[in-house]
């Protein structure tokens, strides 16, 4: 039934879109002067990861509809560059161009090459399935951080004791849980210089930050913010962005900058584009875009 209530509540949002736009615009430390948030595509389902290639375009999931699509930022056109994708989430391009993802139906890291071909990375620790990989960072070895949390309410066929971070070896052979006192990770990235790694415990309601030791194992773990995040990505600047009921960015030290608002609440962030300036946004069932004035960490 049509009511005025759901008349004004559609042009109430594009007022306060509006009104926050020309906010970022007259005095913004990242965003672009001219920076507008951009719908790119919706009709999505639940849009997660995140992941550029060397050109900047963008790959993303679509978890409930086992897809993987690829954004060209200079058409702006998005096309699916795999179905079947096992509840495909997080993702990562690894320096060959391969598509590194972590799936939920299949309980592990899978690689896809760019024909789509998959090939199981890791799906067991000690003999025991993993839970649900969620996100994942590589460094500049080829060694992969992710995060193994469990969502939803079927919890009967878990097989390890919680919910953990792992650190997979650059030659794919020696899987170590590197974080085992978190209620339920999610986000997790490193930065350029492969020192400081974030997890964004979603389940406790804090991101940490903690030193990365040449064996890729943490030490030193300590509170970054007091609030927790889907997603997680970095600027030049060392900037990180966490998403909750927006994309809230804080500068390295842990202080609050901005905000970027979008109609429904984003699950991740990455900077693609062709000078690493566009900050690409899923969110539910569509993905948006802004320029930025910073570019993405090389990390990204």
């Amino acid at each position: 039934m049509l009511t005025m209530k759901n008349v004004f509540k559609p042009l109430f949002l594009l007022a306060t879109l509006l009104t926050y736009s020309t906010t970022l615009i007259q005095g913004s430390e990242v965003i672009a002067r001219n920076g507008e948030l951009v719908q790119i595509k919706d009709g999505f389902t639940f849009t997660e990861g995140g992941a550029k290639d060397a050109q900047g375009n963008i790959y993303f999931t679509d978890i409930p509809n086992n897809r993987i699509h690829k954004w060209n930022p200079k058409t702006n056109k998005v096309s699916v560059f795999k179905e079947d994708s096992r509840g495909a989430n997080g993702c990562w391009i690894d320096k060959k161009g391969n598509l590194i993802v972590c799936e939920h139906q299949g309980r592990g890291l899978y690689q896809v090459d760019k024909d789509g071909n998959r090939i199981t990375i890791i799906d067991a620790y000690e003999g025991k399935k993993l839970n649900s990989p969620n996100d994942l960072w590589m460094d500049k070895r080829g060694g992969i951080y992710f995060t193994d949390p469990r969502y939803g309410k079927n919890r009967d066929d878990m097989e390890q004791d919680g919910e953990h971070v792992y650190y997979l070896s650059p030659n794919r052979k020696k899987l170590t849980r590197v974080a085992d006192d978190l209620v339920r990770p999610n986000g997790v990235l490193g930065t350029p210089d492969g020192t400081t790694l974030y997890i964004a415990d979603h389940g406790g309601g804090n991101t940490y930050a903690y030193d990365i030791k040449s064996d890729g194992t943490l030490k030193n773990k300590r509170l970054f913010v007091d609030e927790g995040s889907d997603g997680v990505t970095l600027d030049h600047k060392g900037n990180v962005y966490l998403t909750s009921s927006a994309v809230r960015i804080f500068s390295s030290d842990g202080k609050f900058i901005e905000e970027i608002v979008t109609p429904k609440n984003p699950a991740n962030v990455s900077f693609g584009g062709e000078e690493n300036k566009t900050l690409f946004i899923t969110a539910r069932d569509a993905v948006y875009s802004i320029e930025m004035k910073v570019k993405g960490a090389s990390t990204n």
